[in-house]
């Protein structure tokens, strides 16, 4: 079909003024002009075609899908504005209630106008598709047959890059429409508001990925892989068995065909963006003289990203057969039910995915289209799939087709080209004819998240896809991609993507951080806006960042970053040298003073000083690279600390004992030995509570994984100190004790032998000097 009738048949009535004038364009071209008439092409004519193809046609277009964009947003804004009203009107115990013929009339008024919308953006979505076709079609036409002096196709890229009418994002504004659907909808069928709140709130966990496609340039490449394999370690294939093992080597080959119709019906859906939109391909890894183990892959991609795909392994001899419909894969179906012993689950789905592949090959009339053939770095922890990440490089496009008779890529009798399998081609393929090949000039980022991952286990894949190491290129196919390359002229609609592929997709990382605050800003507006009327319990906000943590160029970082690791190491080693001799001085008494405030120690030195300024281009990551995944943590590392904690109680209930042994012993007269049963008590309770601290901070920085000394000799020093001087007191009072008790001994035995021998005045001059003795040790 020839584009000017597909153009006619995708013509919305009510815009069709607004389309380009694919007729003139053609009219401007003298297309139409017969042999014997033609006249040559001048440069007055090379002016007016360029002038109404980039700036009268392409600017009408780019203006026109503006106004609309713009006019349905302020649409659905105005039906968010009503909505609003209605959520905040049925508020507390109200809300349980049913709403009232009124409102629902009201809000059936607000459903015909969302179903307009609807209705609206999918036209509008098919109106930038038919029209960018149109114009990357007359450049064509241009190029090929008045092309001879002048390219247009440069030019019409930077005029695209300029009006790009073509890569509008209508994401936000489903995603209103969507909640906004399910709250009027709600209401019209009889619900209450509280019921769409709790609609509104939940999640799925259904077991599903969400894939992110992004472009690599290839001089980003090894950056991104080293980030990757920081946080997931590298698994390659083996050919033999197509499954995933551990260890090192060289990237394997994976080759794909894939199937569609003479009229390209698969392309057209997925194209189209499609809901359920399928694809069939065959799948190997290496080369086919290996013997590699086949996968008839069925995959179809849902609404969201999500995709759902239907396996059937098969050998080589058997492909043709299962194609034509004459094999079922009765062997394998046999062997799985003498494994299973009965007709267990694995022999029915395997019929199910049997009849589902052939019922779709007959319906569809599907046949090899087209190879593509890529080298495969895949990134995934070893029995842990919330998180799978492949790179493909070397990724080139070969025609497997049979539409041309005359000249078949692939003759009709064979399922795949001969001439590259059986002489073992690979990339780049020079050996395969001009038009018959297409090599991707970038390497292809695809990420996998399981729905229902942790956020601390995605985060840095967030951090990776708002970088400026990637281009995001959303809903890209290998398969799409192939025949709009090699099949143009078979084709009368093409992806957005093909205008960014002469382009320069590397990003200043300034632009990349400033283009992603930006991105967020919008995302969390609008979904505070659809919160704030369906009464969302968490509505997310946003805090721009101060600053961009990059610089303005790649170069001028690279320079910058070199010059400040250099200047940092300078000063670090004149500092060393400077502190050498009060580094080396070690043992208990640097020990004690790193605890000071005025400590010099490299280790308080380094927490005293200022932060360091990072040079442009990098920024404090915030964790270590040790944590970045969940680690399980040994539990020695936790019987240690109890341990620990053991051991201090065991310490406090030993002076506690002590304690109260000697305050029991004492007696009433004995204040000394009271005294110091206070100050074992004390000590004893700082030891218990001592304890009893560290093991609850211990045990956080276990958890928190912190890379702080666990070590602290304040309380063991605080207890040891304590139990000197109280036993140095308790010996003290001791020895005066026994001083005063030796002379009180010596005075008795004076006096005794003065009573018994003595006369009595000589008896009252020595009671005398006795009072005048007691008095002066007194």
């Amino acid at each position: 079909m020839r584009f000017g009738t597909t153009l006619r048949n995708s013509t919305y009535e009510p815009w069709t003024s607004s389309y380009i004038d694919y007729t003139k364009l053609k009219r401007l071209l003298r297309e139409d002009e017969a042999e014997d008439e033609k006249k040559a092409w001048t440069d007055d004519d090379e002016a007016k075609f360029v002038e109404e193809l980039l700036n009268v046609q392409l600017e009408k277009v780019n203006a026109f899908q503006s106004e609309r964009h713009k006019s349905l947003r302020e649409r659905t804004t105005s039906c968010e504005t009503k909505l609003q009203k209605l959520a905040s009107s049925d508020n507390g115990s109200a809300s349980e209630k049913k709403m009232d013929g009124k409102t629902q009339v009201e809000v059936e008024g607000i459903l015909h106008e969302l179903d307009s919308i609807t209705k609206e953006i999918n036209e509008l979505e098919k109106y930038s598709r038919v029209n960018y076709t149109g114009f990357l079609k007359s450049t064509k036409k241009h190029d090929r047959r008045r092309g001879a002096r002048y390219k247009v196709r440069p030019l019409l890229q930077v005029r695209l890059a300029a009006l790009p009418f073509h890569s509008e994002d209508y994401s936000p504004l489903l995603y209103k429409l969507s909640t906004m659907y399910s709250f009027a909808r709600q209401v019209t069928e009889g619900g209450d508001i509280e019921r769409v709140k709790s609609i509104s709130d939940g999640k799925t966990g259904a077991d599903r990925y969400i894939s992110h496609k992004f472009w690599v340039h290839h001089e980003n490449l090894l950056e991104v892989k080293t980030y990757i394999l920081r946080r997931l370690p590298v698994l390659v294939y083996n050919p033999q068995t197509s499954k995933v093992v551990e260890g090192g080597g060289s990237d394997p080959t994976i080759t794909s065909l894939y199937f569609d119709n003479s009229k390209f019906s698969l392309y057209n859906q997925k194209v189209s963006n499609n809901t359920d939109a399928s694809s069939l391909r065959l799948r190997w890894f290496g080369q086919l003289a290996d013997k590699p183990e086949m996968l008839m892959e069925k995959k179809t991609v849902e609404e969201g990203g999500e995709s759902e795909e239907v396996r059937v392994p098969i050998k080589e001899k058997y492909i043709q057969p299962f194609i034509a419909g004459d094999y079922r894969m009765e062997k394998s179906v046999e062997k799985l039910r003498d494994r299973e012993g009965t007709e267990g689950n694995g022999v029915a789905s395997l019929k199910r995915s049997v009849e589902d592949i052939q019922t779709f090959i007959k319906e569809n009339e599907l046949q090899p289209m087209l190879r593509a053939n890529y080298a495969r770095t895949a990134f995934q922890i070893p029995g842990d799939d919330k998180v799978r990440i492949s790179i493909d490089t070397d990724l080139a496009f070969i025609r497997e087709d049979s539409l041309d008779e005359d000249r078949p890529c692939r003759s009709p009798e064979e399922w795949h080209r001969g001439d590259i399998d059986k002489l073992g081609l690979k990339y780049p393929f020079s050996e395969i004819r001009q038009g018959e090949i297409s090599r991707f000039p970038h390497a292809v980022l695809e990420i996998k998240v399981r729905k229902g991952a942790s956020k601390k286990t995605t985060e840095w894949v967030h951090d990776l896809m708002s970088s400026h190491l990637v281009k995001e290129a959303p809903r890209f196919s290998k398969f799409v991609h192939g025949v709009a390359q090699l099949f143009e002229d078979h084709v009368n609609s093409f992806p957005f993507w093909l205008s960014d592929l002469e382009t320069d997709i590397r990003r200043d990382p300034e632009d990349a951080f400033q283009q992603e605050q930006d991105k967020k800003a919008r995302q969390i507006a609008d979904e505070q806006a659809v919160g704030s009327f369906i009464g969302s319990k968490s509505i997310p906000s946003f805090k721009a960042a101060v600053g961009s943590p990059v610089g303005k160029s790649m170069e001028e970082v690279r320079q910058h970053s070199i010059t400040e690791v250099k200047s940092v190491r300078q000063e670090a080693d004149i500092s060393d040298e400077a502190n050498q001799t009060s580094d080396s001085a070690g043992g208990m008494f640097s020990g004690i003073l790193s605890l000071s405030p005025f400590s010099n120690s490299k280790y308080a030195r380094a927490h005293r000083g200022a932060a360091v300024k990072l040079p442009p281009g990098v920024r404090e990551p915030g964790k270590l690279i040790k944590d970045m995944n969940p680690v399980r943590v040994e539990p020695k590392v936790w019987l240690a600390n109890q341990r620990t904690f053991v051991k201090w109680q065991h310490v406090s209930v030993l002076l506690a004992s002590l304690s109260l042994g000697l305050y029991n012993a004492a007696g009433e007269t004995n204040n000394v030995a009271r005294g110091l049963s206070v100050v074992y008590t004390l000590i004893a309770i700082f030891a218990g509570v001592w304890g009893w601290w560290m093991y609850i901070v211990r045990s956080r920085m276990i958890d928190a994984r912190s890379g702080k000394d666990f070590d602290n000799i304040v309380g063991p020093i605080v207890v040891c100190l304590g139990l000197v001087v109280a036993l140095c007191i308790n010996f003290g009072f001791k020895v005066m004790s026994l001083e005063q008790a030796s002379s009180f001994s010596d005075l008795s035995q004076y006096h005794t032998a003065v009573f018994e021998n003595e006369k009595p005045s000589e008896f009252n001059k020595t009671a005398t000097e006795w009072a005048t003795t007691q008095q002066e040790l007194r």
